[in-house]
């Protein structure tokens, strides 16, 4: 049997890059030799960005790079390299900033054509066979008879790259910049902002998701719909502060909507990354580890707040989907996705023939998930419940679940990115430690610490550089600001989940090591790669939240909290600025910050400092149970902060006190005792 021939990918650890390593395209993986072969040859480089788990990836490498014409071509004109967005997002957030000033939408994959040294010429996404040999043509001539327009429309795009500022009307090879507004905007010349910077940010923001709500089926109006689950903490904690029920409707039902339709996988639990459509209903059927992380915080919160079985029946499917294989690696990391197709067929794993449903679980359970004949979805079924269907079932049709579910375990898996990412795997520590926490689930806790641990082994080397991914035993690059932020937050929370000092400790480590590494002394704001990284073409910072908060917000509100905690001043002082430097920006578009909203909110309003002295966990309970925004938790074993000051010798073991600046009630002893001063705050 012949051997498949296999490109320069064929060494990477990235699932993605070796889905490429048997293509005809001569791929190099994103490396300065890369660049200097283009550059002895004289030739454009062809940047392509994906991931593992993206449909349109895959069709695009079934039509173009696995094609002999298509790859001969481009490696007569190019050198072609492949990156992966999730090992690399300080290189796909370069090159998406340039197609959105250059289409003024984006999306994966990604590609882009750029000079030797990397400045992009050229920016686009899906690019059909034809398109890209039609491409291919235009630009091998231009590259030959027009070089000097190329290198200006390089130059051009880089300048508005680097400047953090569009050009607007400024041509490219067949495109114009739009206006799009790049990732850390800048604060115009005589801005004014009004009012201290987070006052009405929450209520602001608020307003601004209401009149884009869709009031039949929850999220932004329209399709495709993304989770954004920033946008659904803005909407709770107004409508909790405010009593705006306007807002707690929109809240719900997009909480609703989302976990009755076929986004929700209502077998195995978990989240699909999108839908299609305005129902919630068609999901493209990739699930990530990131969107599965924020969304377990978002209906911990909604059980928190409302105590309805349902968010509980969310999280308690969810948080199984990750515990278990796939997702749960035995290293006791968690993967980073599982893939849309199976048997080179999107969806194939997740949808159903009629008879086939009928035949294993009854009419009963097909008439429950809204299963016809017809089918739902290019002539099969996705799983759903109609009309935001109540998610609790009968006990017989428990027992049909359990056979469909058995009956799918047979079908071919969708391929699985088993590489572990430290931001994601970090997103996923806080929020099963905080749901084990309200859930009084002692084992998800315990997990939540293994993965910590994980990480601690996996992903940081001795000097202590976190690392951006590990796989089959090789670290990846250098951790970028989005990996220190969630490390942060994640270490912070299992301290308050678990008691344990240790945590604390990690998480003033963590930040420390992000302000050194990443924090911009003149211009504000962290960058997104570290000082001791090669430099990119522009060096850029993280500031609009999208389906993932932005690393930014995400700094503020983990220096935020963790100062808070510690009574470290410098760190919420860190944390103010952050805001003060985005706050024009977030009065202008409210929309575009909602985890920076939340995150101002949590800095101005505050909430309590809560210590309870000791082990007792009944005494925790009341903090975990309910929603307690801008809140701090200090117990168990103390650790260097104004919260632990006189209150950790033995006639302070079983008190608990409520603060608020420092400033201590006077200590109760029983768990009612002290929901009793929550609620009254």
């Amino acid at each position: 049997m012949p051997v498949a021939r296999t490109n320069r990918l064929v060494d990477q650890t990235s699932p993605y890059l070796l889905q490429h390593a048997t293509n005809p395209v001569d791929w190099w993986p994103w490396c300065d030799e890369a660049f200097e072969e283009a550059r002895r040859r004289d030739v454009p480089v062809l940047v392509s960005v994906g991931y593992s788990a993206c449909h349109w990836c895959h069709v695009m490498a079934h039509e173009s790079f696995e094609d002999a014409e298509v790859a001969q071509v481009v490696n007569a004109n190019f050198v072609a390299v492949k990156v992966d967005r999730e090992e690399r997002p300080d290189v796909d957030a370069v090159y998406m900033e340039a197609v959105q000033l250059v289409t003024g939408s984006g999306g994966w994959p990604m590609t882009v054509l750029t000079l030797h040294d990397g400045r992009p010429f050229w920016a686009g996404t899906y690019l059909p066979r034809q398109h890209l040999l039609g491409l291919v043509s235009r630009v091998s001539e231009v590259w030959v008879q027009r070089r000097t327009d190329v290198e200006r429309d390089a130059q051009a795009l880089t300048d508005a790259l680097q400047r953090g500022t569009a050009l607007p009307g400024h041509e490219l090879t067949g495109h114009e910049l739009t206006g799009h507004q790049l990732a850390f905007p800048p604060t115009p010349a005589g801005a004014n902002a009004q009012g201290t910077p987070g006052e009405g940010a929450l209520g602001a923001a608020a307003s601004a998701l209401l009149a884009n709500h869709d009031p039949e089926w929850g999220g932004r109006a329209g399709a495709p719909k993304f989770p954004q689950p920033a946008t659904l903490e803005v909407l709770a904690r107004h409508w909790h502060r405010t009593g705006d029920e306007a807002a707690g409707r929109a809240w719900r039902l997009t909480l609703d909507a989302m976990s009755s339709g076929g986004m929700y996988d209502h077998l195995g639990g978990g989240f699909a990354r999108y839908s299609t459509d305005r129902r919630w209903l068609v999901p493209h059927f990739e699930k990530m580890l990131y969107d599965n992380a924020l969304l377990l915080r978002s209906y911990t919160q909604a059980w928190q707040l409302t105590g309805a079985p349902r968010y509980r029946q969310v999280v308690e499917e969810t948080v199984g989907y990750l515990l278990a294989p796939p997702m749960r690696l035995p290293d006791r990391a968690w993967a980073s996705a599982e893939d849309a197709d199976s048997e080179g067929t999107e969806g194939r794993f997740y949808t159903w023939d009629y008879t086939e449903v009928v035949e294993v679980g009854g009419a009963e359970v097909a008439a429950w998930y809204g299963v016809t004949p017809e089918g739902n979805w290019e002539g099969r079924n996705i799983l759903w419940r109609p009309g935001r269907g109540d998610l609790a079932r009968p006990p017989e049709l428990d027992r049909a679940r359990a056979a469909l579910s058995e009956r799918r375990s047979q079908r071919v898996r969708p391929g699985l990115d088993d590489k572990v990412l430290t931001e994601w795997n970090a997103m996923a520590v806080a929020s099963v430690s905080a749901a084990g926490a309200a859930f009084d689930r002692a084992d998800w806790i315990s997990e939540a610490v293994a993965t910590a641990e994980a990480l601690c082994r996996l992903t940081r080397r001795p000097d202590g550089r976190w690392l951006r991914s590990w796989r089959a035993g090789q670290q990846g690059p250098p951790a970028f600001c989005g990996d220190y932020a969630w490390l942060t937050d994640a270490f912070t929370r299992l301290y308050e989940a678990t008691g344990d000092a240790r945590w604390a400790h990690e998480a003033v480590r963590t930040a420390k090591e992000m302000e050194r590494l990443f924090w911009d002394p003149d211009g504000g704001g962290f960058f997104t790669y570290g000082q001791d990284a090669p430099p990119l073409v522009a060096r850029l910072k993280d500031a609009y939240d999208g389906a993932a908060p932005a690393a930014n917000s995400v700094a503020a509100a983990s220096l935020g909290r963790l100062g808070h905690l510690t009574g470290d001043r410098h760190m919420t002082d860190m944390a103010l600025r952050l805001v003060e430097r985005l706050w024009p920006a977030m009065q202008r578009t409210p929309s575009g910050f909602p985890a920076m909203a939340l995150a101002a909110d949590e800095l101005t309003v505050g909430g309590p400092e809560v210590v309870v002295a000791g082990h007792d966990t009944a005494m925790v309970r009341p903090v975990f149970e309910r929603y307690l925004p801008g809140a701090v938790l200090a117990w168990g074993e103390p650790f260097a902060s104004p919260l632990w000051e006189a209150r950790t010798g033995p006639d302070s073991t079983g008190k608990a006190y409520v603060c608020h600046g420092y400033r201590c009630e006077l200590p109760v002893t029983s768990p009612g005792e002290l929901a009793r001063l929550l609620d009254a705050r």
